[in-house]
């Protein structure tokens, strides 16, 4: 039997958190198809029913502009672990070094252009990760802080990096936006996205 909106999204913000993946004040939420509404988390506090439409001056104004720009997001998880919270500090883009982090995460940039695509944006002080599904969400978080890890401590040292052939980040890149439009497609007749299995 499927687990509901709320426990999904319940189980996804404790994943996180004991990850240490959401920081001191993150939050979660996650899109309910066809309401019009997003379900937000907090570690340790009450769920609470969110609709979009309502101008938003309790902290979540940018999972309310998240989810009116894409079209393809149904979860965001916005404050990030220990590495991905130091990007903003190393001005805030993460070169595509690994042929998974262009396939599930795309281009991150510090001033994202949210119809750019990517999954993340970089803030100054925290990032937002974004999922079509809470699953792919978790996975998505899980990727970021590894990525992010191994740029920093090798951006640290002054060396410089190698990224990815242009040719791999456009196939992967492309396999990401397909995945993305399959996911518009199905919030837009009310169903959550199926989850994407394989590479």
């Amino acid at each position: 039997m499927p687990m509901s909106p709320e426990n999904l999204l319940i189980d996804a913000t404790r994943r996180l958190h004991e990850k240490q993946l959401l920081g001191a004040d993150g939050h979660v939420s996650m899109l309910l198809p066809g309401t019009g509404d997003m379900l937000i988390a907090r570690p340790g506090a009450e769920l609470a029913r969110v609709p979009l439409s309502r101008p938003s001056s309790d902290g979540y104004a940018e999972h309310v502009a998240v989810y009116a720009a894409r079209a393809d997001v149904g979860a965001i998880a916005q404050g990030g672990g220990v590495f991905g919270r130091m990007l903003g500090s190393f001005g805030g883009d993460l070169p595509q070094l690994f042929d998974e982090q262009a396939r599930h995460l795309g281009a991150t940039l510090a001033s994202m252009r949210l119809a750019s695509g990517g999954n993340v944006r970089v803030g100054e002080h925290d990032v937002c990760v974004f999922g079509t599904t809470v699953h792919r969400l978790v996975l998505n978080a899980e990727l970021l802080e590894k990525c992010a890890k191994a740029y920093v401590l090798a951006a640290a040292t002054g060396m410089r990096l190698h990224t990815l052939p242009w040719w791999v980040c456009r196939i992967a890149n492309g396999r990401l936006k397909r995945d993305q439009q399959r996911a518009a497609q199905r919030f837009a007749q009310g169903l959550l996205p199926q989850e994407v299995t394989g590479y």
